[in-house]
């Protein structure tokens, strides 16, 4: 795993990572898009719930434990084992990603992908507090991934 951040020509901050996970791509998938399981092992998502048409309501703790919130649209690629998504206006933090789950090379497990587009609350001051406060948006996913494919391969989910 190696978290790469990138700040993108519209002030916006952009989070990639990929890790191997000793599972099925479609399993993880599967699992992945049942959203409502999210903070079963995305430790800073409170809640995420379903209010139809491709739509969901998420709760997240920001930095200093102060509570975002948003709805997004979430578009899927089943072919491709693709999941994307984008908050909708009136966001608290708007961002946008994908996730993409693809059979590894030697055909063990499967490389997932996930993309992070987000505008850090506060911009660059926010993105400073929020690392040393250890909450900052590539910390967040790299300990998320890792929950997630400990979670997997014990077959936990």
């Amino acid at each position: 795993m190696t978290v790469t951040t990138a700040t993108l020509e519209n002030g916006m901050r952009q989070v990639r990572d990929t890790i191997l996970i000793r599972r099925p791509p479609q399993e993880l998938y599967d699992a992945w898009r049942g959203l409502t399981r999210l903070p079963e092992f995305m430790e800073h998502v409170v809640s995420v719930t379903s209010i139809g048409d491709h739509r969901s309501h998420w709760v997240v703790k920001g930095p200093a434990g102060k509570l975002v919130e948003w709805d997004a649209e979430m578009t899927e690629k089943p072919g491709e084992r693709t999941i994307a998504w984008h908050t909708l206006p009136g966001a608290d933090v708007r961002n946008a990603g994908e996730v993409s789950f693809q059979p590894s090379s030697d055909g063990n497990g499967t490389l997932m992908s996930v993309v992070i587009s987000y505008d850090p609350p506060a911009g660059t001051a926010g993105v400073a507090i929020a690392r040393l406060f250890g909450q900052e948006a590539a910390q967040q996913l790299e300990e998320d991934l890792k929950k997630f494919k400990r979670s997997m391969e014990r077959g936990a989910m």
